[in-house]
């Protein structure tokens, strides 16, 4: 018989991998919102991804402490190198002193930066070294939060914040320091919140998903605490069918995609009943017992104010259980 053509062969290559075709070991066929076999969890548990490098931001803020053991923890659990970079909210003044007064008050607010920050660095390295962490370092840095956290953070895997109080002094300026590192710093950030009991962080993880980029970076930032999660579950809000988004089934693509990963996951489809969909997800949260929400940051800056989605905002301020961001 005479030999196909080589453009023979590749047309039949093609077609036996065509998307929609059916293959070995799949139950439907691949594509947007179509179900597939889930791969075997213990092929890919060998390929763990991991935090390496872990930032915490230290400041004279509420919950410092529990955000210092938060970011310990994880470090522990990943065999990460921790940096704790002490950058303390700047001294905005109302009015315009006179040249001396002025020098005499910054030098003070110095000389208190300095004692508080000792302090800050002292409480860190004890809290390392009870714990057994030899992988740390603390740094001290004087300026804009906002701009350190963002420079230093560009050369590490996520970045630990605490959520601001507020009833603090300067609860909008510590909120919107959060705000503008979840947004500019590249980089995933953990909040986590200032008061409740701080649990085994990443057991339980909520995942808010609405097929956007935003969140679908989120996703894959938390990774490497996804892969050691017992359970978690994927929730989406007033979610429905699109090609352009969650495809035929809300959720299906995301469910593949971590499967592939060795993650298990339970899909929620939930409504919104007309209350917002950040309540709607904190809800979901507390009757989980979630310790862990995994979510997307919506928002940009306009004329230097900063604009967040309604739901980002509610989670940022309210929510009781960490909050791992990406933007």
């Amino acid at each position: 018989m005479p030999r196909d053509r080589p453009e023979r062969v590749a047309r039949r290559r093609a077609h036996r991998h065509a998307p929609g075709r059916r293959l070995a070991g799949l139950s439907a066929p691949a594509g947007p919102g179509r179900a597939e076999r889930r791969p075997h969890r213990q092929q890919h548990r060998r390929h763990r991804v991991t935090y390496r490098t872990i930032l915490l931001h230290l400041d004279e803020g509420p919950g410092v402490d529990r955000r210092t053991d938060a970011a310990i923890q994880l470090a522990v659990a990943h065999d990460a190198h921790l940096i704790a970079l002490h950058a303390p909210t700047p001294l905005y003044l109302q009015w315009s002193p006179e040249a001396g007064i002025r020098e005499e008050i910054e030098a003070s607010r110095k000389a208190e930066d300095d004692a508080v920050a000792k302090a800050a660095l002292e409480r860190f390295e004890a809290a390392a070294a009870k714990a057994g962490l030899a992988g740390r370092e603390a740094r001290r840095a004087r300026g804009e939060p906002r701009d350190l956290l963002g420079l230093h953070g560009r050369y590490a895997d996520l970045i630990v914040m605490g959520q601001a109080d507020p009833k603090g002094g300067s609860a909008r300026e510590a909120a919107s320091i959060v705000e503008d590192v979840i947004l500019a710093c590249g980089r995933p950030v953990l909040v986590v919140p200032y008061i409740g009991a701080l649990q085994a962080i990443g057991r339980r993880i909520l995942v808010a998903w609405d097929a956007s980029r935003e969140a679908s970076r989120a996703v894959a930032d938390a990774l490497p605490l996804l892969q050691r999660a017992d359970k978690v579950t994927v929730v989406t809000v007033d979610a429905r069918p699109s090609e352009s988004g969650h495809g035929q089934m809300p959720g299906a693509d995301l469910a593949l995609y971590l499967a592939r990963h060795g993650i298990e996951v339970e899909a929620a489809h939930v409504g919104s009943s007309g209350i917002g969909v950040g309540d709607v997800l904190l809800n979901q949260a507390s009757d989980r017992d979630a310790d862990l929400i995994v979510m997307g940051c919506y928002g940009h800056a306009r004329l230097r104010e900063l604009i967040l989605g309604g739901a980002t905002r509610t989670m940022l301020r309210t929510t009781p259980v960490p909050l791992l961001m990406a933007h």
